[in-house]
């Protein structure tokens, strides 16, 4: 799906006209008409208005993932000489299956540490 297409779903979903939409964001109504009529999708600059207006992540309006799906962990700073990057940074180069079982490792850990 386009992310003009996301953007008049959420907008029919959050009962927002485009002319509300346009006074809102600041876009003219002629560029917000030509994403639906042409298919194109707004500008990287657009992207942060539209997020406000719709009350989303840019995360949520470039993949179409549901903030409730997911935690949102980008701006944690963590110090790379902390044994938590060390961590992270071996999480990274496992494949799937490995992290996998990592992850079920450290649940059982925790499970047992609970009682």
């Amino acid at each position: 799906m386009l992310i003009s297409e996301r953007i008049f779903s959420m907008l029919n979903e959050k009962g927002i006209s485009q002319k509300e939409f346009s006074e809102r964001t600041g876009i003219s109504q002629s560029t917000i008409s030509d994403w639906k009529r042409k298919g194109i999708n707004p500008s990287s600059d657009k992207i942060m208005l539209i997020c406000d207006v719709l009350d989303i992540t840019p995360y949520e309006l470039l993949s179409g993932v549901e903030k409730e799906k997911y935690t949102q962990l980008d701006y944690v700073i963590v110090d790379k000489k902390s044994a938590d990057y060390e961590f992270l940074e071996l999480m990274r180069g496992f494949n799937k299956s490995t992290r996998d079982r990592l992850l079920g490792y450290m649940q059982a850990l925790q499970d047992m540490q609970e009682k």
